[in-house]
């Protein structure tokens, strides 16, 4: 039997808290990075056919935007 577990991300060496590691931030900012890239990635793959410089900006926005805003708002 396979079981499915919550992804724990871990972040060490980051200067925003005392303990010098994260982890609730990095596996909030996942978390959030999948679900828009559920939306982002089929609907960016369709304007890439048309206009693919927006195209790739669209499926770039969970990587670049949605995970490090994330991660950085919260500091454990």
């Amino acid at each position: 039997m396979v079981g499915i577990g919550i992804p724990i991300c871990v972040q060490c060496g980051t200067h925003s808290n005392p303990c010098r590691c994260k982890v609730v931030g990095p596996t909030v900012g996942f978390l959030a990075f999948a679900a828009a890239a559920v939306v982002e990635w089929p609907v960016g793959a369709l304007v890439y056919c048309f206009r693919h410089v927006k195209g790739r900006k669209i499926m770039a926005h969970p990587a670049t935007v949605v995970y490090p805003s994330v991660n950085k708002a919260i500091p454990i």
